[in-house]
C-alpha cells in the first residue's frame, strides 16, 4: 500500500487533526469558537483510550481536554460517514463520566461533559453548519433537563451562514478544503494560526516519525478487523459478518496497488449484496491501481455508485446479480 504523506495531510486527516488540536491555544480557540463561553485553561490529551472492562466495548478520543472548571470535552473528526453516531455520542459521554465520580460523591458534582463531532459531510441531512443537541421533555420543552451533557455535530456542508459566526464558517471551510485549497488565504485569524501549527508539524523530524508509527498502528489495526470480519462470517455464517469478510478481501488487495480514497471506502462499506461484492473482489485481485480498478469497473457498470451510488440491474450478464444496491 502506498501511505499518503505527511506532507499530503490535512487537517481534516486524522493525524494531523490530533497533532494541531494537542496544542492548547489550539484546542482553547476552537472550544470557545464552537462553545460561546470563554475557557482560561485546559489540558489537552490526544487519541486517549479509554477501556473499564475487557469484555465491553472501549473508546478512543481523537481530542480529550478538560477546563479549570473540571468541564470535560471530547473533539472527534469524522470524515466517513456514521450511521449510528448520535448512539456512539451517547457511549461516549457514558465512558467519559465513568471517571468524573468518586465513591461517595454527590451527583451535584458531575462535570458537565461535551462531544463535539466534525463531519465532513451533513450527518442530518438539513443544511445546518451546527446541530446542538442535549436532553429534552418531550411533553413540555419548557421543563429544564440540564443533565450537563451536551453534543455539537459541526457540518462542513451547511448552507444557513446567516445564522452561525462567520468565523465558524470560515473555519469549516477550510476543514472541507483539500490540500491545495487549505494553504489559501481564508482571511481568518485562528485559521490561519492552524495553517502555521500544520506547517510545523510538517516540517518536524519527531512528528514525521510519529506519523510512521501512527501509520503502522492504523494498518494493523484494520488488519485485525479485517481478520475479524473473516472469523465472525465463517464462524456464525450470518449474513453481516460474510459481507464484512469480503470487503476486507477488496480492501487489502486495493490497499497493495495504492491508497483507497475516503469516498471509495465509504462505497465499498455501503454495499450489502454479495454478488456485487464478488465482482468487485475479482477487478481488485487484477488491478494494477485504484485508476485501473474503477476504470474496469465503470466498463462493466460496476462502479456507477461511485457517482450515483447505484449499481444497476441491467449488468446482470457482467456477473452482478440481484437487485441494485443504493448507498
Amino acid at each position: 500500500m502506498r501511505n499518503k504523506r505527511l506532507q499530503d495531510l490535512t487537517i481534516k486527516d486524522n493525524f494531523m487533526f490530533c497533532a494541531v488540536m494537542s496544542e492548547e491555544e489550539n484546542c482553547t480557540r476552537f472550544l470557545e469558537m464552537v462553545l460561546g463561553f470563554s475557557i482560561s485553561r485546559i489540558d489537552v490529551s490526544y487519541e486517549r483510550n479509554m477501556v473499564y472492562h475487557p469484555e465491553y466495548k472501549g473508546i478512543r478520543l481523537d481530542v480529550y481536554a478538560k477546563d479549570q472548571n473540571n468541564k470535560r470535552y471530547n473533539v472527534e473528526m469524522q470524515v466517513k460517514r456514521d450511521v449510528a453516531l448520535v448512539k456512539r455520542s451517547r457511549y461516549y459521554h457514558s465512558q467519559m463520566d465513568m471517571e468524573l465520580l468518586a465513591s461517595g460523591t454527590s451527583y451535584e458534582e458531575l462535570p458537565d461533559t461535551f462531544v463535539i463531532f466534525l463531519c465532513d459531510y451533513d450527518p442530518f441531512g438539513r443544511g445546518l453548519y451546527c446541530y446542538t443537541c442535549g436532553t429534552k421533555c418531550k411533553e413540555d420543552a419548557s421543563v429544564e433537563c440540564d443533565d450537563g451533557c451536551q453534543t455539537i455535530y459541526l457540518s462542513t456542508k451547511g448552507k444557513n451562514t446567516e445564522k452561525i459566526p462567520e468565523s465558524l464558517v470560515r473555519f469549516l471551510k477550510f476543514v472541507a478544503a483539500d490540500i491545495e485549497q487549505s494553504e489559501s488565504d481564508f482571511e481568518d485569524e485562528f485559521v490561519g494560526q492552524l495553517q502555521k501549527s500544520i506547517h510545523n508539524v510538517k516540517e518536524s523530524r519527531e512528528m514525521g516519525e510519529r506519523y510512521m508509527i501512527f501509520e503502522e498502528m492504523m494498518r494493523d489495526e484494520r488488519k485485525a478487523g479485517r481478520e475479524e470480519g473473516r472469523a465472525e462470517g465463517r464462524k456464525e455464517g450470518r449474513e453481516e459478518g460474510v459481507l464484512l469478510a469480503k470487503r476486507a478481501s477488496i480492501f487489502e488487495l486495493l490497499e497493495d496497488v495504492g491508497r483507497i480514497s475516503e469516498e471509495l471506502e465509504v462505497r465499498i462499506h455501503g454495499l450489502r449484496d454479495e454478488e456485487q461484492l464478488k465482482v468487485l473482489h475479482k477487478l481488485a485481485a487484477r488491478a494494477e491501481s485504484i485508476e485501473d480498478f474503477e476504470e474496469e469497473a465503470k466498463k462493466i457498470g460496476a462502479v456507477d455508485f461511485l457517482v450515483q451510488g447505484t449499481i444497476y440491474p441491467d449488468v446482470v450478464e457482467s456477473g452482478l446479480g440481484g437487485e441494485s444496491a443504493v448507498i
